[in-house]
């Protein structure tokens, strides 16, 4: 009888992320139907554990990522949190540059997967750790960059396989995709792949009211975390985008409450924002549409942030 081989401890994380279910929300006072992508189900509990692993197996393939490598990359929280765990199960270092403006919860999960974090002073934009990471990376050979803002395999990644997930689990058409977005990849990526099977769908990008990159307003200080980090990233000019929608802080929040207290969902405000666009687009295209939008991480990360302030029901 053969042995089997033994499994790597690498193979247990790499096994669970992506192949996230797709289901139905009712909104029984809107009486409307929005489907959601379950990227809370993730093992860090985001979507951004997709581009954690695309980019560093790609890096390792191509001999980039060598034993004596360290990780470095700027984030505002769930990039940051997926490279600690994704550094972790492959065997490498992780250091986390993130805005000192980021939830408390974000960098304990940082450091609680063993990762180094570095804060520092964002004043409104994250240009200020994206310089930090390359001029790092400028004096150690030793440091990869995943560059999620530029990566380009951010995009491919959601496009070869997010929005295939998508197009399998919803058969028929899709009539608009929505989602707010950081690096843009998730965007460009499931946009694509969707027009290309449903050229009629609308892809457009939910964006803070007051605070739209794509607007030229004022980015600073929002209450959806993780979204228009105050600059247009490059991915977003791959975008097939039809619209925006803008959302407000204090909407986005009572739709997450909503989320939690209705469906049982516990999801960041991100997701409540993109809620409200896709109901938005639901209303507009009428109760027979088929609009598709993302659950992007977990509530266990906001838990000192105003989404929990709300008095207890």
């Amino acid at each position: 009888m053969n042995a089997q081989p033994a499994p790597r401890r690498r193979d247990a994380v790499l096994a669970l992320v992506g192949n996230t279910p797709l289901v139905p929300l009712y909104f029984e006072a809107e009486r409307l139907t929005v489907y959601v992508k379950c990227e809370i189900v993730n093992p860090s509990g985001s979507i951004k554990d997709r581009f954690a692993k695309c980019v560093l197996l790609d890096a390792e393939a191509r001999g980039v990522l060598r034993p004596d490598s360290i990780i470095v990359e700027c984030s505002s929280g769930n990039t940051g949190i997926a490279l600690a765990m994704m550094g972790t199960a492959l065997g490498y270092p992780v250091k986390i540059l993130m805005s000192a403006s980021a939830s408390a919860e974000r960098r304990q999960l940082i450091r609680q997967l063993g990762a180094e974090l570095v804060l520092f002073e964002s004043a409104g934009s994250y240009q200020t750790g994206i310089d930090m990471s390359r001029a790092m990376a400028a004096q150690d050979p030793r440091i990869f960059l995943p560059r999620q803002f530029e990566n380009p395999l951010n995009a491919e990644d959601h496009e070869h396989f997010t929005g295939q997930e998508i197009l399998r689990q919803l058969p028929g058409p899709i009539d608009a995709f929505v989602t707010g977005y950081g690096t843009g990849g998730t965007l460009a990526g499931c946009g694509k792949a969707i027009k290309r099977r449903w050229p009629a769908a609308r892809i457009v990008a939910m964006e803070p009211a007051g605070r739209g990159s794509l607007a030229g307003e004022c980015p600073c200080c929002h209450a959806i975390e993780g979204v228009a980090d105050g600059f247009v990233p490059a991915l977003m000019r791959d975008v097939p985008l039809d619209g925006r929608i803008k959302v407000s802080g204090g909407d986005a929040m009572a739709m997450t409450r909503r989320l939690h207290r209705e469906f049982g969902l516990l999801v960041g405000t991100s997701s409540g924002a993109n809620l409200i666009a896709a109901l938005q687009l639901a209303r507009e295209l009428g109760p027979r549409a088929t609009v598709v939008t993302m659950l992007c991480d977990r509530a266990e990360r906001y838990f000192s942030t105003p989404l929990f302030d709300s008095p207890e029901k």
